[in-house]
């Protein structure tokens, strides 16, 4: 009788140990794309205790504010544009106490670019993409929709949102 009230005391003991034991630590994970030489994933997944960021989209700027108005030479190209965002959004993460590799999540707007027959220049955006996701220096990459819009502003061929998480 008095072994089972020993093995009932030791039961409880751990089984409140168990409960009382931090959780393992766990983090992000990605599912990778089927084309693995893509800068994003199919699915990000965040565990509980993460906080997280959305940063609002941030339009391209003006390459040459001097130039006439409405001209290709003022606002550049898509490749232009899509790394003025992305030095903008670093900056902004940077305030943050976040990165590229913090990222989970991206919206990338693009219009169509006269410097490419009136088309979007999705290559040359995912080409400016790729130098700061998926790389040796930062592998991490997000999931990602890309969308075709006409921006509010005139002039911006790109502007890209981010959600970011932080343990």
């Amino acid at each position: 009788m008095i072994g089972s009230k020993k093995f009932a005391l030791l039961g409880m003991t751990l089984a409140i140990c168990a409960f009382a034991a931090p959780a393992g630590a766990q983090t992000v994970s990605r599912l990778p794309s089927a084309n693995p030489a893509s800068p994003i994933v199919s699915a990000v997944t965040v565990p509980a205790g993460y906080a997280t960021h959305y940063i609002s989209g941030i339009p391209g700027g003006p390459k040459n504010p001097n130039a006439p108005e409405g001209s290709p030479e003022r606002w550049g190209d898509t490749a232009q544009q899509t790394d003025d965002v992305l030095n903008k959004l670093e900056a902004v993460l940077k305030q943050l106490g976040l990165n590229f590799g913090d990222v989970v999540k991206a919206t990338v707007f693009l219009v169509a670019d006269p410097n490419n027959g009136g088309k979007i220049n999705f290559p040359a955006m995912n080409a400016e993409w790729s130098k700061r996701f998926g790389t040796a220096t930062q592998p991490n990459k997000p999931a990602r929709s890309t969308v075709q819009v006409g921006l509010a502003t005139p002039g911006p061929l790109v502007e890209i949102e981010l959600v970011a998480v932080k343990k």
